[in-house]
């Protein structure tokens, strides 16, 4: 009787522990399970999303001011993008503060391909050396996506200035070192630090006088109350034919194909002399490397239309594009050149 009743708890004790096993089983698989459809489901809208990419309006953030150089490149980015894509790119100006506030507003948006950026050399290149303190990483927070245009500059003088070349105005400011003012559009923007690579690399000095806004620098040059600028081309086009201005050069490392009988500055008397003047777009840092190449090609094959290419040519812009590798190799070989010019001019933007 007694062994009867032993076996029977020791049956029951068995019967207890195998059922708990079985329970503790049941458990781990059922989390296992659970494990791998969470994973699963996040696995899947990235998978998924550069397929359907995009499938809704996306932002477009300008850091400057409606109408100016960079808002029409970005509409016309914008404009192009749209009509490829069929979903509407809705370009949002952010201006003032040298556009940091604007790349900051990117660095802090989802990294979902919904908002990107488009900026140009000021923003990439200039701000990380001009600015003691940047509310962002430009290597961590951005993915650069691809070039999108260059804007050739020129150096331009007054009539009166008696230069007819590159050579003939470095050999005045030499002469005559501080006497040659120049305009800009304030410190730290590109036609500050070009007029700064120019004395740099020619050993010549000159005088800054900034204005608010590069036209009012341009009315400066042609009224004759400074001696010299050093704009875009799209801002003389206008004025070449009226004698008010007198073109020198181009900046850049070639000819612009929108004015051709430009010399370059290597050309017409200072070799080794490059200046461009280049816009990009970028995405917030941690993008899906599949959304990155989608909009990549996209971009590239917008550029390549003929309707942007004319668009750009009537406003003196040529278009360009690159990897998004390419991109971030120039702008790590423009820092360091732009970070010697900031230190030699001793400029600080706070």
């Amino acid at each position: 009787m007694l062994w009867g009743r032993f076996f029977s708890c020791k049956a029951a004790v068995f019967q207890a522990k195998h059922a708990i096993c079985l329970a503790g089983r049941g458990v781990a698989i059922a989390i296992t399970i659970a494990l791998t459809g969470q994973a699963l489901a996040q696995q899947t809208p990235a998978n998924n999303s550069a397929a359907t990419y995009p499938n809704k309006p996306v932002r477009l953030i300008v850091p400057s001011a409606a109408g100016s150089g960079t808002d029409l490149v970005g509409r016309m980015i914008g404009q192009g993008l749209s009509d490829s894509w069929g979903q509407t790119v809705v370009v949002d100006n952010r201006g003032g503060a040298g556009g940091i506030p604007a790349v900051a507003l990117l660095t802090r948006a989802a990294p979902d391909g919904y908002t990107m950026l488009l900026g140009s050399i000021g923003h990439f290149s200039f701000a990380p050396v001009l600015y003691r303190k940047l509310p962002y990483d430009p290597e961590k927070d951005l993915a650069q996506i691809s070039l999108v245009a260059d804007q050739p500059f020129v150096i331009a003088v007054h009539p009166s200035l008696p230069v007819s070349s590159v050579k003939e105005l470095i050999a005045l400011a030499k002469k005559r070192p501080g006497s040659i003012r120049y305009g800009s559009g304030g410190n730290g923007t590109a036609a500050h630090l070009g007029p700064e690579l120019l004395q740099l690399t020619a050993g010549i000095s000159l005088g800054h006088v900034p204005y608010r806004g590069i036209g009012p620098g341009l009315i400066a040059v042609m009224s004759g109350e400074i001696e010299m600028i050093m704009p875009g081309l799209a801002n003389v086009m206008s004025h070449l034919k009226g004698g008010r201005i007198k073109v020198l050069a181009v900046t850049g490392a070639k000819r612009s194909a929108v004015a051709p009988h430009l010399p370059t500055v290597a050309e017409a008397g200072l070799p080794g002399f490059e200046f461009n003047v280049w816009y990009a777009l970028a995405f917030p840092g941690g993008i899906s490397p599949n959304i990155l190449a989608k909009t990549n090609a996209e971009v590239v094959k917008v550029l390549r239309s003929a309707a942007v290419k004319d668009r750009f040519s009537a406003i003196g812009l040529e278009p360009v594009s690159s990897t998004p590798e390419e991109l971030t190799a120039l702008i790590k070989r423009d820092q360091p050149k732009w970070e010697r010019v900031v230190r030699a001019a001793n400029i600080r933007v706070e």
